[in-house]
């Protein structure tokens, strides 16, 4: 049971620095401005829906996508965890990952699919997080990482709904500093997924 609620903790943990709702709010609010409050919430409802069934064909398929590549799970951590730690560290020099480029885009309910939902809320780094969970786990903690992200996906939800309100108490610099700590968490998730890659590569697994 403590093993079951570690897991939890670090699971909603690592999905709550790689989807980053506080800092991707403001992403929100400014590919949305100018629409109507029904359009804002179609396109929130509508992004994290589809962000959650990506996430979730991944989770439960990704063994197979595995087999199917040939890909061994040393070599998806050491290469997932160094593309975790690089989008961490940009967040930490205050830039915009390239893995999370958004251009300008007209103002129609399409941005809920690109770039909302794809990159921003199920980029590369939130797939890499979640099949990394899943990795090696029994069925009962996949039903947890579903679970878990489903949860996180109606937090990103609730927040943009409010993320107006949220940015206009709190201002941009305190969700500035917020977004630098979630790079540190992330940064800190690759690295711990490279070490745990390359002592599964050279059996030093303790």
């Amino acid at each position: 049971m403590d093993n079951l609620i570690t897991f939890s903790i670090t699971v909603f943990t690592g999905f709550f620095a790689i989807t980053n709702p506080i800092s991707n709010m403001t992403v929100f609010l400014s590919l949305t401005q100018g629409a109507d409050e029904k359009t804002k919430r179609d396109i929130n409802k509508r992004a994290n829906i589809i962000a959650f069934i990506i996430v979730t064909v991944f989770v439960l398929l990704g063994k197979y996508i595995f087999e199917l590549f040939n890909i061994s799970i040393p070599a998806f951590k050491i290469t997932g965890g160094i593309l975790i730690f690089y989008i961490g560290f940009e967040m930490l020099q205050s830039k915009k990952s390239n893995v999370k480029n958004i251009k300008d885009v007209h103002i129609d309910e399409d941005i809920a699919v690109s770039p909302m939902a794809i990159p921003i809320l199920a980029g590369p780094g939130t797939i890499v997080t979640a099949m990394n969970f899943v990795s090696d786990v029994t069925p009962l903690q996949v039903f947890l990482v579903i679970a878990i992200f489903g949860s996180m996906s109606l937090l990103t939800f609730l927040t943009f709904r409010l993320s107006k309100y949220i940015v206009k108490a709190v201002g941009y610099n305190v969700i500035s500093v917020i977004g630098k700590i979630m790079g540190l968490i992330i940064a800190i998730i690759g690295t711990g997924m490279i070490i745990e890659g390359i002592k599964i590569s050279f059996n030093l697994m303790s």
